[in-house]
């Protein structure tokens, strides 16, 4: 299976920002329906927000809406999260995957909120 590559995580004080990335495969990249996912300790894997594959639709889970923003470039092969607002429940591992999850898990990256 091809994987991913996330990337942008770390640690920041509640109401701050980061930005992750997402570098997929080209091959599948500009034809999928690309997603963020989460996964906080002890929690299952959720989706976050997702985005069609010309960027147009997107959606978010309710905890994260207004806050975050999904957006991607397909020339790059990259989708992105912005994540404004933080809060400690925000603190998961974010990973990246296509909406039907055709892709090998990356590491993800780490996203931890303090207060």
């Amino acid at each position: 299976q091809v994987q991913v590559a996330e990337s942008g995580g770390g640690s920041v004080q509640a109401g701050g920002s980061l930005r992750l990335s997402c570098a997929a495969p080209g091959s599948i990249f500009s034809r999928a329906i690309m997603g963020w996912y989460r996964q906080a300790p002890g929690r299952q894997r959720e989706v976050v927000a997702r985005i069609s594959s010309g960027g147009i639709t997107n959606y978010y889970v309710d905890s994260v809406k207004g806050r975050f923003t999904i957006s991607r470039d397909n020339a790059k092969n990259t989708v992105y999260l912005q994540m404004n607002s933080l809060k400690q429940e925000d603190t998961a591992v974010y990973y990246c995957n296509t909406l039907d999850r055709a892709l090998a898990w990356g590491q993800g990256t780490q996203v931890t909120v303090s207060s």
